[in-house]
This record gives C-alpha cells, sequence and structure tokens, in this order.
C-alpha cells in the first residue's frame, strides 16, 4: 500500500506542476488510465478529494495542498536516495568488505587487494582475517576468500587453484638430523603440527598415497596456531612441517627450504571466491572480483609444478 500511495503522490505532484493529468502520465511512463485511478485510490483511501479536475484545467484542493507541502520534502529527499544508488552501482569508490582466512591473506590477497587500490584509490578496502566462518549477510561481506565450501547457502562461488600441502624442511635441518625416507620414518623427526585459529583444533597432516588422500599424525615437537611461526620455525631448522604452497613454494625455489616425500605432496585444499548476485554487484564488487580471479585463477606462483617438486626434492639434492 506505501507503494502505491507514493507513486500517486509522485503523480499528484507532477499533475500540478505541468497542469494536466495527462502530462504527468506521459513523463510518468503510465497510461492516462493507470494515472487516473492511482489518485482515485489515494483519494478514496484517504476519504478526502485532492485535485479539482475539469477537461481543460486542474487545481489542487486545500486537502491536497496540504498533504504535498508536507510530503513534497520527504519524496525529494527519497528520489535524491534513489538517484545516488542507482549511481553508486556505476561507481568504482566507496567500501570494499573483504574477509578472508589469516594463512591466505599476505601471500594471497594482498597482492590483488594492493594492485585494486592503485587502479581505483577511491575504493576503501576493509579487510576482516578470520579462520571462523561468520554470518556473512549480517557482516555485509562484498567478497569472501575461504578454502572449501561455500559458507552459506545462496552464495555463488569461484574456484581459483587448489593448494599443495608440502612436506618441507630446511637444508640445516636436513644436515643435523638427516633427510626422513618415508611416512613411516617421520615419526623419528621433530614434527610441526598446527592447532586451527578458532577451534584449537590439531589439523592432522594430509598425504597423498597411491592418488588417495589420507591423514597422518606424528608426536609434535611444536605445535601452534600461526602459521608464520610454522614457517620460521621451519626455516631455522627447528621442525619438519607440512606447509602449503601458498607459503612454500616461494621458500623452495628460493632454496631456502627443501621438499620431501614430494610423491605424497596432497592438493586436497581448493581457494574459492564467494560473493552475491552478480546482478546487485556495484561497480567496485565486480572490478575486485575480475581482478581477483584474473591474477588467482590457477596462479603456477603459489604451487609447485611435479617437475620443480622433483627439482627441489631432497632425493634431487642428494645426487
Amino acid at each position: 500500500m506505501l507503494t502505491k500511495d507514493i507513486r500517486a503522490l509522485d503523480i499528484l505532484a507532477k499533475s500540478v506542476e505541468l497542469g494536466s493529468l495527462r502530462q504527468a502520465a506521459i513523463a510518468k511512463g503510465v497510461t492516462s488510465q493507470a494515472a487516473s485511478q492511482a489518485l482515485a485510490q489515494l483519494e478514496d483511501s484517504l476519504g478526502v478529494r485532492l485535485l479539482h479536475r475539469t477537461t481543460r484545467s486542474l487545481s489542487l484542493t486545500e486537502e491536497g495542498r496540504q498533504l504535498l507541502e508536507a510530503t513534497q520534502p520527504a519524496l525529494g529527499a527519497l528520489d535524491r536516495a534513489l538517484t545516488r544508488a542507482r549511481q553508486s552501482k556505476d561507481e568504482i569508490a566507496g567500501p570494499l568488505r573483504i574477509v578472508g582466512p589469516r594463512s591466505a591473506f599476505t601471500p594471497v590477497l594482498w597482492p590483488v587487494i594492493d594492485e585494486y587500490c592503485r587502479r581505483y584509490p577511491d575504493v576503501q578496502p576493509e579487510v576482516q582475517l578470520d579462520d571462523n566462518v561468520g554470518d556473512w549477510v549480517l557482516d555485509r561481506v562484498d567478497v569472501g576468500f575461504r578454502f572449501g565450501s561455500s559458507p552459506a547457502e545462496g552464495l555463488i562461488a569461484r574456484q581459483l587453484f587448489s593448494a599443495q600441502m608440502i612436506i618441507c624442511a630446511s637444508p640445516a635441518y636436513l644436515r643435523h638430523y638427516g633427510t626422513p625416507l618415508s611416512l613411516d620414518e617421520l615419526a623419528f623427526h621433530r614434527c610441526s603440527v598446527f592447532r586451527h585459529p578458532g577451534t584449537n583444533a590439531i589439523f592432522p597432516w594430509y598425504v597423498n598415497v597411491d592418488g588417495e588422500i589420507q591423514t597422518r599424525e606424528f608426536p609434535p615437537t611444536l605445535a601452534t596456531n600461526s602459521t608464520d611461526i610454522e614457517v620460521e620455525a621451519t626455516l631455522t631448522g627447528q621442525v619438519i612441517a607440512q606447509l602449503s604452497s601458498l607459503s612454500a613454494a616461494t621458500l623452495i625455489r628460493e632454496g631456502r627450504l627443501v621438499p620431501l616425500l614430494t610423491e605424497h605432496v596432497a592438493s586436497h585444499l581448493h581457494l574459492y571466491a564467494y560473493y552475491g548476485s552478480r546482478k546487485a554487484q556495484p561497480l567496485r564488487v565486480r572490478k575486485f572480483i575480475e581482478l581477483a580471479v584474473e591474477r588467482l585463477k590457477d596462479n603456477r606462483e603459489l604451487t609447485l609444478t611435479t617437475e620443480e617438486l622433483q627439482t627441489y626434492s631432497a632425493e634431487s639434492l642428494d645426487q
């Protein structure tokens, strides 16, 4: 009912402005019959007459004049707000709310956000790092990044790439403690384990055994809920760790880490970008999604090829 009343008030104001109900109908893109019916329904609901109409002229009644004077400021503000909302859809400016896991932010998301901000400096990113999954609707999230299935129904998902889980050690560790030659030998080495920052649950190591993803658990020398700590402990030779290729790929290429037991590398973690309806997306959101897909889709810098794993592996270094 409120929408019909607003439409009728709009027609009433335009009729007075143009001095013709027929011209007001044309201006509003409706038929003369529809415009007349809208006014008649409003008059019936109010129980008062709003216009004096003849075949040649029209004028407001006293009740009509009072009604327009009282409602015109609100109608004007509503019209300006609607116009602003339509225009903002095509502007690359304003807040951009992004959520993602802590472990993936620095190596994966920040380069994309940095490039995006250089292109569109009028956008203000609001980045929330959280390994827990919240209510993306209530949190007003524009774009989210997650490993695994969608955190909420009704979201659109774009798979970006599959991260590898690589067993790694530093050259110093291998010189001091030796190189494990099988998964079973890892039980006799200094292994780290990762705790989920939100639940504190310990992640097992995921390994590929003849094409099947299996889990392994080892007595931990180090337990942490920080990927940065785990990487540093591995680099300094304290532990062997199973690290995501997001953190390990560059360090392996630089020779600072050595991949071990490369036949057991698991690639079961899929990173997705999640977002809402394509139709309702502001341009700033759509452009960010396009850039993220362009930069991250099957990004080879974040994973190692089979040839690279073999080249950098401990077995190759021993030859």
